[in-house]
């Protein structure tokens, strides 16, 4: 009888069952404060604007550069365009050198352990469309009363897949919110988005599966002469009462403008105009992102941030919409 070891071929695959997809992006990127889902400094080129981004939109870790759009990819396609390499097969042996995964050489080694433990492994690199079902009911008094602050009635709620929620399963178990807690369920497609409107930050939007690039209004941007582009749905709500041609993105991330997205919007409307908060942090995500693709932008006035509001949502709310139909006007959008 012949004994030996199973011999293990270098494939991706055997690579991804030693080492994550975020390894192999950190060991990589000469610039190691990089963050997934927020853009950063191209590993390709000297730049001093931000076009370069990893993100989990597809459910795995893949870049793009929006500088030129031909780099990108997954992990792998990332190590072989970083060093101009040939083949996946050059690519794949270069990880497994560079991480002493062993192999190549049919000697696995535990060497690369001394590489990802320096770092803990984010969240945000694992799979990220779990699975979340949804039992709804009939919206209650309270409910509605917090809708009808932002001038938005039952049938608005209805139309924009707005929902009140029941129960929420998450991966097939019950997922359990404090007692009497205010929550919504916005619905994509197959995909749930939680709403938890007085939570803090961190669960605001908790569970949430919907795909980063999912836009609220796409059918709304048809043949416009101006697309009005808001960072959330209920923004979204509010301003499609006085301007029709006007979508929303998920959130004030690059990350929302894929490719497809980008020329959905430059094809179907001669003009865009992104409308994010009117904090420092919205200010800064709005000039990032209208410079990348050449948009316009409209935010809240800042005049209003000392009064606790930053967003088309709140200024209804505590404003008025006639505020914001005057303001629109003003900046000739009306």
């Amino acid at each position: 009888m012949i004994s030996g070891r199973k011999r293990v071929l270098l494939t991706p695959d055997t690579v991804l069952s030693r080492i994550s997809e975020y390894d192999i992006f950190r060991f990589y990127m000469p610039d190691k404060s990089w963050k997934i889902n927020i853009s950063t400094l191209s590993p390709f080129r000297d730049e001093k604007n931000p076009s370069f981004l990893i993100s989990n939109r597809h459910g795995n870790l893949s870049y793009i550069d929006f500088t030129d759009t031909n780099l990108r990819g997954n992990c792998f396609t990332f190590v072989k365009q970083l060093y101009n390499l040939s083949s996946l097969d050059d690519v794949l042996k270069l990880i497994d050198r560079d991480f002493s995964l062993g192999i190549s050489k049919g000697v696995l080694t535990d060497e690369f352990k001394k590489i990802t433990k320096e770092y803990k492994q984010p969240e945000e690199s694992g799979k990220r469309y779990s699975l979340i079902q949804v039992q709804t009911q009939k919206f209650n008094n309270e409910e509605l009363k917090y809708w009808n602050a932002y001038h938005q009635n039952i049938e608005d709620l209805r139309n924009n897949n707005v929902y009140a929620i029941r129960k929420v399963y998450l991966n097939k178990k019950l997922f359990s919110f404090p007692d009497n807690e205010l929550k919504f369920g916005y619905y994509y497609d197959g995909y749930w988005k939680i709403y938890r409107p007085f939570a803090d930050k961190k669960h605001k939007w908790m569970p949430n599966n919907v795909p980063i690039t999912s836009m609220d209004g796409k059918d709304d941007i048809k043949d416009c002469d101006v697309a009005f582009i808001n960072k959330s749905k209920k923004d979204y709500m509010v301003i499609k009462k006085i301007f029709p041609c006007t979508c929303a993105v998920q959130n004030e991330g690059v990350a929302c403008f894929s490719e497809e997205n980008v020329k959905y919007l430059k094809t179907n409307s001669k003009k865009q105009i992104l409308s994010f908060d009117s904090d420092v942090t919205g200010v800064v995500n709005s000039q990032q992102i209208t410079k990348l693709f050449d948009f316009d932008y409209c935010n809240v006035p800042r005049k209003y941030l000392s009064e606790g509001i930053k967003d088309w949502a709140d200024l209804a709310r505590i404003k008025g919409m006639k505020t914001i139909e005057n303001y629109l006007i003003k900046k000739n959008l009306l």
